[in-house]
């Protein structure tokens, strides 16, 4: 490999040496160096990265004109681009924790809490940190096994993807010398020069002479009417400051961006629940058996939601500037409730769902938005929403529609009502059922004939097997 290089050199030294012309027995023959990192054979493997040379001529000046030297820089098609590699010091010991890509759309966060501190233990892709972002909450990983040497950023911080927030020791050497100085007791020798330095005397104030001092009254605050009608305002003292969470502040925005967007129109309906809570309970037990999972009331909702959007594609539709948009696909939002706020994950392609698929996939969902596990891809998108506020005991409600859809379900929860039954009065389990609407787009009369649709279904299951 050697042959190819070592050539060009000594052209290159032949081409300075005749370019100087003779001189004196003391004048010194140039010298070429050459500094290479990487050859290249005579079958022009690119295996070059990065190669140089010099002369060097040593003493006085050789000639009345100056040398001339001549060089032919590396053909490009040689050299090999950067490379990047992972952060660490110079030994390869220390590894940099930085906040990974957090999605298309998200372009920072919150840093919420270090699951970690220094001292700490870690492995290979255990998290360290969260990160809170608008939509969800992002883990940072460890990229090396080793122990946290020191925290770079703080909670509470702004950070993008790619910022710095923790250093890593693979061997944990820095984080032991740094714990022994701060754990090393005093040496006997300071302990003892504390002990006998003498404080300094404190000078005693002179005394001066007693004056005496003539009596003023004070004069009395002037008596207000209007401060005896003024509210007493309770103590700063029993009030809390707690700043808002990205997820929280995300959520109000859309809220209010949707209020602001929409003319948004509410209608209700009653359900009568009494043959879907049959249905349950005639075949929960082999539902679970077979399936794996309990079969809620949820799925039958979902089912006359799908039913109805596919009897009413307006409601499914949505406006995009000056046209409107028609999804021949169903992919239907449930509204989850979190510690952290209102998620949204989402359904796609329920049209294509029974009621076991349906179930075990909303189970799934709902316990990775409780866990604050979800991912941005599981929320994104879906042209219906259904929230569930029953669940939480709400007898009716106006819900608000989630951007950029067109419409919500408000479902709520089940109580018994007299109801008239064949000229009777008997007793029924209704619940109340709400849809919210962009009036924009759906007329009312699309709105109640989508409500029936629901009504009609989970009143009586049988019409999804005949589809009537």
């Amino acid at each position: 490999m050697l042959t190819g290089l070592s050539s060009s050199l000594n052209r290159h030294c032949q081409v300075v040496a005749q370019s100087v012309p003779r001189t004196t027995r003391g004048a010194i023959k140039p010298r070429c160096f050459a500094h290479p990192e990487a050859l290249v054979d005579d079958n022009n493997c690119h295996e070059l990265a990065r190669s140089y040379s010099y002369c060097a001529h040593f003493g006085r000046a050789v000639g009345p004109k100056p040398v001339r030297i001549i060089s032919t820089p590396l053909r490009p098609e040689y050299l090999l681009s950067s490379w990047n590699r992972s952060f660490s010091s110079d030994s390869g010991d220390l590894v940099d924790a930085v906040v990974p890509f957090m999605g298309e759309s998200i372009t920072d966060g919150i840093l919420a809490k270090f699951l970690k501190q220094p001292g700490d233990t870690v492995g290979v892709d255990e998290p360290i940190a969260q990160i809170e972002t608008d939509k969800v909450t992002i883990d940072v990983a460890s990229p090396e096994a080793g122990t946290i040497q020191k925290l770079v950023a703080k909670e509470g911080d702004t950070v993008e993807p790619g910022t710095k927030i923790a250093v890593i020791s693979k061997s944990g050497e820095g984080v032991q010398a740094a714990s022994s100085e701060k754990a090393a007791p005093p040496s006997p020798s300071t302990e003892k020069e504390n002990v006998e330095k003498p404080s300094p005397p404190v000078k005693e104030k002179e005394k001066e002479p007693s004056r005496p001092q003539p009596s003023v009254k004070a004069p009395s605050p002037p008596s207000s009417k209007s401060s005896a009608s003024e509210p007493q305002l309770p103590p700063k003292d029993r009030e809390r400051r707690v700043p808002m969470t990205r997820l929280r502040k995300r959520v109000a925005t859309r809220l209010k961006d949707s209020q602001n967007t929409f003319a948004m129109l509410t209608t209700f309906n009653e359900v009568d629940m009494t043959n879907l809570m049959k249905l349950r309970s005639d075949y929960k037990d082999a539902f679970v058996e077979k399936h794996g999972v309990k079969l809620g009331l949820m799925s039958g909702f979902v089912k006359g939601a799908i039913t109805a959007l596919q009897n009413q594609p307006v409601v499914n539709a949505v406006i995009d500037g000056d046209d409107i948009i028609y999804r021949d696909y169903v992919d239907i939002s449930i509204a989850v409730g979190t510690p952290k706020g209102l998620v949204v994950p989402v359904l796609r392609g329920a049209e294509k769902m029974n009621f076991a698929e349906i179930e075990k996939e909303i189970n799934s969902l709902a316990k990775k938005a409780t866990d604050g596990t979800i991912s941005i891809d599981e929320m994104a998108g879906g042209t219906f929403t259904i929230s569930n506020g029953g669940v939480y005991g709400s007898l009716l409600s106006t819900p608000i529609i989630n951007p950029p859809q067109s419409a919500i379900l408000g479902m709520h929860s089940i109580v018994n009502r007299p109801m008239v039954v064949g000229g009777n009065i008997v007793p029924r389990p209704m619940m109340y059922i709400a849809l919210t609407y962009d009036h924009r787009l759906i007329d009312g009369r699309e709105a109640v004939y989508f409500l029936r649709r629901i009504k009609d279904v989970v009143e009586d299951p049988r019409r999804l097997l005949l589809d009537v």
